[in-house]
């Protein structure tokens, strides 16, 4: 008998690898000052992180195997066209912090994806649409995701504030929403391919070509970038990525869909403080950052209480 993965193990991951979120933030933000260019440097991480998997896949015959048991069901029809474009939302929500992260500032945009990723989390788990199957509503879901939210907002409180052009955070929003459904595609393209390496691997040619074709379109209207920076820590922000995408595709089949969310946004804000304690930023770090980031965990653990 197959033994079930542990939900408390499944929320620890989901945690972690929201931390490695928050430092990939941070290098390609630097990268994309760096290049005075959002398209460039989104296009440079999703790229580089293509390069490390298909390094990878060239020595991984389960993932290759994997890979074939796509193409294959993609063929036959037996899994539609849009399971594989996970990648497309990933592509959107990076171009979408070149765009309105800068005009909204961190405290906005952060709000505005979090409440789009918790809003799709808890639709696409009620509906059924992720490999965990459906979950219904229940009364510490619910709450949890407003905990969080209000963890959010309380942990970039000191931020608010000025003249943001509101209608701006259509795009946060919409990117938050893709995310729920990157997670929901990318685990049934992980059950498909008996592969999260696989699934990784889809994720990224896919995100990489929208990319790559957005930054000819902006390079054929602006022109290029400056020169690459000479920092080779400015570039790792692919290879964060590529964890982040393939741990998200084995756990969603074992956590769902929002506490997989929640979890990451906890860890997330965790991040945020440890970087900040290790790297200080310009604005320093502030104890409702500290405070955010432990309700987060608290929200997380109630969303995730199953009776």
């Amino acid at each position: 008998m197959k033994r079930a993965f542990p939900q408390w193990l499944g929320l620890v991951l989901a945690v972690v690898t929201g931390t490695f979120v928050a430092a990939q933030a941070r290098i390609n933000g630097a990268l994309g000052a760096a290049l005075d260019d959002g398209f460039a440097a989104a296009a440079v991480s999703f790229g580089s992180g293509l390069i490390i998997l298909t390094i990878v896949m060239g020595f991984s015959r389960p993932g290759r195997r994997g890979l074939a048991r796509v193409v294959g069901s993609l063929r036959d029809r037996t899994v539609p066209w849009w399971t594989v474009a996970g990648g497309a939302a990933g592509a959107f929500l990076v171009l979408s912090q070149g765009i309105a992260a800068a005009a909204l500032g961190v405290a906005l945009f952060t709000v505005a994806i979090v409440a789009g990723q918790t809003i799709s989390s808890l639709v696409l788990d009620r509906i059924g649409f992720g490999p965990h199957g459906v979950v219904p509503f229940r009364t510490s879901r619910v709450l949890g995701s407003v905990l969080a939210l209000v963890a959010v907002a309380w942990a970039v409180s000191t931020e608010f504030g000025g003249d943001k052009p509101l209608w701006l955070l259509v795009m946060p929003l919409l990117g938050g929403i893709g995310i729920g459904w990157q997670q929901a595609v990318n685990g049934r393209v992980r059950q498909v391919a008996s592969s999260a390496l696989t699934a990784t691997f889809i994720n990224f040619t896919v995100g990489t070509v929208v990319l790559l074709v957005a930054m000819a379109v902006h390079f054929a209207a602006v022109g290029l970038p400056d020169a690459l920076p000479s920092d080779p820590i400015l570039y790792i922000g692919g290879a964060i990525g590529c964890v982040f995408i393939g741990v998200s595709a084995f756990l969603v089949s074992h956590t769902g869909l929002l506490v997989l969310g929640l979890g990451t946004v906890a860890g997330q804000l965790v991040g945020a403080v440890l970087l900040d304690l290790l790297a200080p930023g310009a604005g320093g770090l502030h104890w409702t950052t500290v405070a955010g980031a432990g309700l987060a965990l608290v929200a997380v653990a109630i969303a995730s209480i199953r009776r």
